[in-house]
C-alpha cells in the first residue's frame, strides 16, 4: 500500500483548512521542544546544526491525512527522520551507504557478495534479510531491483528496492519508521519501512562536486549532484528537478594467487615458468568500476482551490564491470592459444531503471483523498567479458551477451482519511482507508547462443587433451532459452487504520490489510498500537503486529550459472524440474508476528531519548538451501540436461526464526555561545536472531544423503551480519565552521569462507571501532567546502585463515562480508554552490 501522511498539530494555525496543512507540510516537533534549531528555517548553510535530536523520533499529536508523502507518524510507531544536511555530510555517494553511517539498526555492508551480489549494495534491517523492509519514494511503493543475490552473504537469496538509484540532491529526508509495522503500512514491511521524501522547493538549489578515493590509492571516485527549483503557478505548486552522475574506478584487495599457474613437465617437474611468474593475478576481492546517472523529477500543481495533481519520475543508469576468478595457463577451460598465460574475465551489468508516479489529491465533502498509479522498471543486461567458451575451442567468442532480467510493477490505487469528533471522546478520531492493485512481472531473457552452448570441442591440448570441458562463457554463463522465464502476479490489496485516544493521554492505533495474491494464498494481517503519555516529557508506547511477504517473482524463477576454476555452480528456480527432484517446489510466503515497548522522552530541555524493544518471529522463512553436490547428484543433473555443475541449490523455507532485539538513540543540544553549539548523540542496536523451527527434509533430499540447510546455509542466514552496533556522534558548530566526528562500533559475524569448510573452518570477525570525520567551512553565503574521512584510522578487519584463503587460491584474504568493509581508509573533499 501507499503511506498516508500526517503534519504536526504543534505548528498548524488556528482556522487554516486542514487541506492548507497538508499539501504544504511542515516537519514535526517533539513535545516540549525547545531551542532545538530547525534544519528547514536554516540557510542553506552547511554549517547549520543537523537535525538530531529531532531526527531521533517524532512523537507529537498529529492528525491523520494522506494527502503528504511523508510517512504517517503515528505517536505509537518510532520514526527516524535523517535530513539531507546528515545525508550529504556523509560524503557517501548513495543513500544507501549513508544510512548505514548514520542508523545503528541499519546494515549495508559496501562489498555485498560475489557475482550478482556485488552489483547492487541492499540493506538490513534490525538484522533480517533485505527485502523485508518496504520502501517507498514520497510515500509510494518502490519498484524492486531485477537483480536476485544468488550467492552467500547478509543479502543472499534476496530481490529487494534499490535506494542508490535516487539523486542525492533529489532528497529532502528519510523516514526510518523501526517498528515491525507491517498492517500500518504494507504487508511486507516485517522489519520496518524506509521512506524517500523528495524535495519539494519552490525555488533555489545547488551544486555539488565529490572527489573520493581510498588510503591505499585505489577506488578513486568523482560524483557531481545537484537540483534545481522553480514555482509552477501562484497557488504553491511547483517542480524540483535533481540530477547525479558517478564515476567509481576499481579496488581490490586480493590476496596474491596460490595456485599452480602451469601445467608440470613430462617427467613430473615444476615448469621453470613457475618460479618466475607473479603471483599478483586476483583481482576478486574490490569493488567494481561502475558508472552511474541518475535523474529524479518531483512536481505538484493545483487544479483547483481544492484539487492537486502531482508527478514524480526517477531514472537510473548504471553499468559495473567486476573483476571475477582468475583462470591460470593450466585450468582445462582455458583456451590456450587465445590465452597463453590464462586471463581474468570480467562480469558485467548495464542497468536502466525508472519509475513514475502521478495521481490527483484533494479534499471533498471532509475527505482527505489520493488517487494514484505508478509503473517502474528495472531491466538489467549481462555480459561476461575477456572469457572464452572452451567448448567451441579456437572458435570461441571472448565476450559474451548472457541475457537479461527485468522486473516491473504497476500499480494503481486509492485511499481516504477523515477526523471524526464523536462526544463522547475528547479528541478526534481518524479514519484512513484504501485499496490497490498492482501488477508485478519478472523476465528472464536468454544469452547469445554461445554464452551458455556446449560447442563440443574437447580440451585441445595439454595432458587432458581430449577430456571434455566446461560448456558455456567461463566466469558467468549465459541464460540458455530453457532457462528463459515470463512470469506475472497480479494482487489486490486492501487496508484499513483507525487513530483514537480513549483518554486524553491515552492514544490506540489499529489497522489491517486483507491481500489477495493470484498465485498465492490470501491473507489478512493486524496490528494494535498504544501510547499513553505521563506528562510532556515521558511516554511509554506498545506494539503487536502480523505480516506476510510473499516471495517475489524473481525467487520463485531466477536461474543463475556461475563458473569456477574447478566447479560449476547453479542457483534453481524452485519450481524446475532439477530442483524438484531435489525436494524444492511452490515457495511459501512467510507468516510474521512482532512485538514490541518503548519509550520516548525529555528528561531535560533539548534532550531527547528514545529507547525500544522488539521481538520478531516468522515463520517459513525464505532463504537458499545447502548447496548440494556429489556424484549421485551430478548424475542426476546431467540426466536432467544440466551438464558440468558440481553444485546446486534452490530458494526455500527451511525454518522458523525468532529475532529479539532492541535499540536506544539519544541526543542532548548544548549552546556555549562563545564556544560554539553542541550536539552529542548515541545510538545502540542489538538483535539476535536463532533458529526456532527445523522444517521437514524433502524426502529426495534424504534419499540422496543431502543436508537440507546446513552449517554454511545457517550462518549465512543468522550470522553474516553484526548482531549489535554502537555509534557516538559529536557534532560542534561556530559561526562558519561545523565539525562532525563519529566513532562506530561493530559487533562479530561469522564467516565461512567455502560451503566445504563449513564443519572446520570458520572465521571470527572481531568488533571493531571505526572512526570518522568531517570538516565543512562556508567560504561565503553560496560555496562552501567539506573535506572528511570515513575510517580515519584505516581498520582492516583480521584476515581470513590460511585454509580458507587457499579454498579460493589467496582471493578472499578478508572476510568478504565485514560489515565496515576491507577496503580501510576512505577520503573525500566537496564543494558545493548554492543557487
Amino acid at each position: 500500500m501507499s503511506l498516508p501522511s500526517v503534519t504536526s498539530a504543534n505548528t498548524t494555525e488556528e482556522g487554516k483548512s486542514r487541506y492548507r496543512q497538508e499539501v504544504h507540510p511542515v516537519a514535526a516537533h517533539h513535545v516540549g521542544k525547545k531551542n532545538i534549531p530547525d534544519v528547514k528555517k536554516a540557510s542553506h548553510k552547511q554549517a547549520a546544526l543537523p537535525s538530531s535530536p529531532e531526527n531521533i523520533s517524532v512523537v507529537g499529536k498529529q492528525e491523520s491525512s494522506v494527502l503528504s508523502g511523508n510517512t504517517r507518524r503515528h505517536s505509537t510507531v518510532n520514526v527516524q527522520v535523517i535530513s539531507a544536511q546528515e545525508i550529504v555530510r556523509t560524503g557517501q555517494s548513495n543513500a544507501m551507504a549513508a544510512l548505514e553511517q548514520l542508523i545503528p539498526s541499519v546494515s549495508s555492508p559496501s562489498f555485498s557478495g560475489v557475482g550478482s551480489n556485488r552489483f547492487i549494495r541492499t540493506m538490513q534491517l534490525r538484522n533480517l534479510s533485505a527485502d523485508q523492509t518496504l520502501v517507498l519514494v514520497n510515500g509510494k511503493r518502490r519498484h524492486l531491483t531485477a537483480n536476485f543475490n544468488a550467492n552467500a552473504g547478509p543479502n543472499s537469496g534476496t530481490e529487494p528496492a534499490d535506494l542508490s538509484l535516487i539523486p542525492l540532491s533529489a532528497i529532502d529526508h528519510i523516514e526510518v519508521i523501526t517498528e515491525g509495522a507491517s498492517a500500518l503500512y504494507g504487508q511486507d514491511a516485517i522489519a520496518g519501512a524506509v521512506n524517500i521524501v523528495l524535495k519539494h522547493n519552490t525555488k533555489g538549489g545547488s551544486l555539488n562536486f565529490v572527489d573520493s578515493g581510498y588510503y591505499a590509492g585505489d577506488g578513486v571516485g568523482v560524483n557531481g549532484y545537484g537540483d534545481y527549483a522553480i514555482k509552477l503557478g501562484h497557488h504553491g505548486g511547483y517542480l524540483d528537478v535533481a540530477a547525479q552522475v558517478s564515476n567509481q574506478l576499481p579496488t581490490n584487495r586480493s590476496g596474491l594467487y596460490t595456485g599452480s599457474m602451469y601445467f608440470p613437465l613430462a617427467d613430473g617437474s615444476a615448469d621453470p615458468r613457475q618460479a618466475k611468474a607473479g603471483r599478483d593475478y586476483n583481482r576478486l576481492e574490490g569493488l567494481g568500476h561502475t558508472t552511474m546517472e541518475t535523474l529524479s523529477v518531483n512536481g505538484e500543481l493545483p487544479v483547483t482551490d481544492s484539487i492537486r495533481g502531482y508527478l514524480t519520475a526517477t531514472y537510473g543508469h548504471r553499468t559495473v564491470e567486476n573483476q571475477v576468478t582468475y583462470r591460470n595457463q593450466a585450468n582445462d577451460n582455458t583456451v590456450r592459444a587465445l590465452y597463453p598465460d590464462g586471463f581474468i574475465p570480467l562480469m558485467g551489468m548495464t542497468e536502466n531503471d525508472f519509475q513514475v508516479n502521478g495521481g490527483v489529491k484533494g479534499t471533498t465533502a471532509g475527505f482527505d483523498w489520493d488517487g494514484y498509479v505508478t509503473f517502474g522498471r528495472d531491466d538489467e543486461s549481462y555480459t561476461t567479458l575477456n572469457s572464452n567458451n572452451p567448448t567451441f575451442g579456437l572458435a570461441s567468442k571472448r565476450n559474451f551477451y548472457d541475457g537479461s532480467d527485468i522486473s516491473s510493477q504497476f500499480v494503481t490505487g486509492f485511499k481516504a482519511s477523515r477526523n471524526f469528533h464523536p462526544s463522547f471522546l475528547s479528541r478526534p478520531v481518524t479514519l484512513e482507508f484504501g485499496g490497490e492493485y498492482r501488477h508485478d512481472t519478472f523476465q528472464l531473457t536468454a544469452g547469445e547462443y554461445q554464452s551458455w552452448a556446449d560447442g563440443g570441442e574437447a580440451v585441445l591440448d595439454g595432458p587432458n587433451a581430449g577430456a571434455l570441458a566446461t560448456p558455456g562463457a567461463s566466469g558467468h554463463i549465459g541464460a540458455s532459452p530453457e532457462t528463459a522465464s515470463d512470469t506475472a502476479r497480479d494482487t489486490f490489496d486492501g487496508h484499513a487504520n483507525l487513530s483514537f485516544h480513549i483518554l486524553p493521554k491515552w492514544e490506540w492505533t489499529l489497522g489491517g490489510h486483507v491481500v489477495n495474491y493470484s498465485n498465492l494464498a490470501t491473507t489478512e494481517t493486524g496490528s494494535i498500537g498504544t501510547r499513553y503519555d505521563f506528562n510532556k516529557r515521558w511516554a511509554v508506547r506498545a506494539n503487536i503486529n502480523t505480516g506476510y511477504r510473499p516471495p517475489t517473482l524473481g525467487q520463485e524463477n531466477y536461474y543463475y550459472t556461475s563458473t569456477f576454476p574447478t566447479y560449476t555452480f547453479a542457483q534453481l528456480p524452485t519450481t524446475s524440474a532439477a530442483a524438484k527432484a531435489l525436494g524444492g517446489g511452490q515457495l511459501k510466503g512467510e507468516y510474521s508476528r512482532s512485538y514490541s515497548i518503548g519509550i520516548d522522552a525529555h528528561p531535560a530541555d533539548d534532550f531527547t531519548l528514545t529507547a525500544n524493544l522488539y521481538r520478531i518471529a516468522i515463520n517459513d522463512r525464505m532463504a537458499n538451501s545447502t548447496q548440494f553436490g556429489g556424484t549421485a547428484v551430478e548424475n542426476m543433473l546431467s540426466n536432467l540436461g544440466l551438464n558440468g555443475i558440481r553444485y546446486v541449490q534452490y530458494y526455500t523455507n527451511p525454518v522458523n526464526t525468532v529475532t529479539n532485539g532492541g535499540d536506544v538513540s539519544a541526543a542532548y543540544h548544548l549552546n556555549l555561545h562563545d564556544y560554539g553549539q553542541w550536539i552529542f548523540a548515541v545510538g545502540v542496536n542489538f538483535s539476535d536472531t536463532e533458529i526456532s523451527h527445523y522444517n521437514s527434509t524433502p524426502s529426495q533430499l534424504l534419499a540422496l544423503n543431502q543436508p537440507y540447510f546446513n552449517g554454511y546455509a545457517q550462518n549465512t542466514l543468522l550470522h553474516s551480519s553484526p548482531k549489535n552496533r554502537e555509534t557516538l556522534d559529536i557534532t560542534w558548530s561556530k559561526n562558519k565552521w561545523l565539525v562532525s566526528f563519529q566513532e562506530q562500533r561493530y559487533g562479530q559475524l561469522t564467516y565461512i569462507a567455502n560451503p566445504s569448510l563449513a564443519t572446520q573452518d570458520w572465521t571470527v570477525v572481531h568488533p571493531a571501532f571505526i572512526t570518522n570525520l568531517t570538516v565543512n567551512y562556508d567560504i561565503n553565503t553560496r560555496w562552501s567546502l567539506s573535506v572528511g574521512a570515513q575510517n580515519l584510522f584505516n581498520k582492516y578487519p583480521n584476515q581470513v585463515s590460511q585454509a580458507g584463503q587457499a579454498s579460493s587460491s589467496g582471493a578472499f584474504k578478508y572476510p568478504y562480508y565485514s560489515a565496515y568493509g576491507f577496503m580501510g581508509g576512505y577520503y573525500f573533499a566537496k564543494v558545493s554552490y548554492h543557487l
